[in-house]
């Protein structure tokens, strides 16, 4: 019985605890110095229509921020078209933070003074009520998953000079971005050609001992659940939960949407302090690690794979196991643990690791097939 109790007080708890830290990326960066001579990108603040978040149960912005930067012969060529790379950030951020994590467009104009090809990178905004909306497909968020390969996709295409075929498309995420990037890199291999994540959270299905006794975390856990069930309505959830408290509600609105179940549309994987089996199932199920072999043959039909974290973030242990899972389908692949946190590195990864392989990798022609 206490292996149990240990068991189900992670999702509940854990989620905020421990996972929602990694989750975040909200400390400095190292920032890459400047390069000499590096030449401007444009960058464009649009606003893009998500069709497959219409009607979202949370009340979610329908019409999303996406930040959009040109490479420096954009304006010069008015016939080249350029490959897309498409960047998710991470929870309790949006695409405006984003921007200065990774220092863009310093680190975008780094990039291509050291030779990178020219390319276009699109930073969509997937942040929800909740703070993350898990690039999931749910009643409750929206489908994010779709608002990212179709929405997002379709609109620069229609928009923007592109090479519209998955050849000359990339996706890359960080930390949710990174699940973001995995979940949804695996299940659409016809939008995207080359793939790479960072640091991705959430990829094992989330059960297994939490932290502390098991009695003091199945208090904790009733706490919360109380917390919970006085909420009015989503909006009043941040104020109730901040900080990374609010974690269990994203996770639960993208994993266990319950579109009969008002005011928050969601379930918890525990009540009294007890796991729900069959909500915690649901969760298991929307983790890469778990559905993996599934998307095999999907996942070969990348040009290129790479994966990279920091050998200070506790979340290398679940990259490495994804990569071995790589390996041993014999899929292609590179995998990097540098030295550096969570976040300290991520920057400086953007300009000379990121940039670079989206370089080598996607088709810079027109006629790519």
């Amino acid at each position: 019985m206490k292996t149990l109790r240990l068991k189900c007080m992670m999702t509940a708890l854990t989620i905020a605890l421990t996972v929602a830290p990694r989750l975040a990326a909200q400390v400095q960066t190292i920032v890459p110095p400047v390069i000499p001579g590096a030449k401007p990108v444009m960058v464009e603040h649009i606003k893009v229509h998500g069709t497959a978040l219409e009607g979202n149960l949370e009340g979610d912005a329908v019409d999303r921020d996406v930040i959009v930067f040109l490479p420096p012969g954009y304006q010069k060529d008015k016939h080249r078209r350029y490959p897309v790379v498409y960047a998710l950030h991470g929870f309790f951020i949006g695409a405006a933070q984003w921007t200065g994590e990774i220092h863009v467009p310093q680190t975008i104009e780094g990039a291509f003074a050291q030779g990178a090809k020219e390319m276009i990178v699109v930073l969509p905004d997937s942040k929800t009520i909740y703070n993350g909306s898990m690039y999931s497909s749910s009643p409750t968020t929206g489908d994010f998953e779709k608002f990212i390969f179709h929405d997002v996709v379709g609109y620069i295409d229609a928009h923007y000079r592109t090479i519209p075929n998955r050849e000359s498309r990339g996706l890359v995420g960080h930390s949710m971005g990174g699940y973001g990037a995995s979940r949804i890199g695996m299940k659409h291999p016809d939008v995207f050609g080359a793939l790479y994540i960072m640091s991705p959270c959430c990829l094992s299905p989330m059960g297994g001992g939490g932290p502390g006794p098991a009695d003091k975390m199945k208090e904790m856990a009733i706490a919360n659940e109380k917390i919970i069930a006085g909420l009015k309505s989503p909006s009043d959830a941040p104020a109730a939960l901040p900080g990374f408290g609010i974690a269990q509600l994203a996770t639960a609105a993208a994993w266990a949407p319950d579109p009969k179940n008002p005011p928050l549309y969601l379930d918890l994987p525990t009540k009294n302090g007890v796991p729900v089996p069959e909500v915690q199932a649901k969760f298991a199920a929307n983790s890469p690690l778990a559905f993996v072999d599934q998307y095999i043959g999907n996942l070969k039909q990348y040009h290129a794979i790479s994966m990279d974290v920091g050998d200070q973030d506790g979340l290398r242990i679940d990259a490495g196991k994804l990569h071995d899972v790589f390996d041993k389908y014999g899929i292609v692949n590179s995998f990097e643990i540098y030295s550096g946190t969570h976040t300290s590195a991520v920057a400086d990864r953007f300009q000379n690791h990121v940039m670079p392989f989206f370089s080598k990798n996607l088709c810079f022609e027109a006629s790519c097939k």
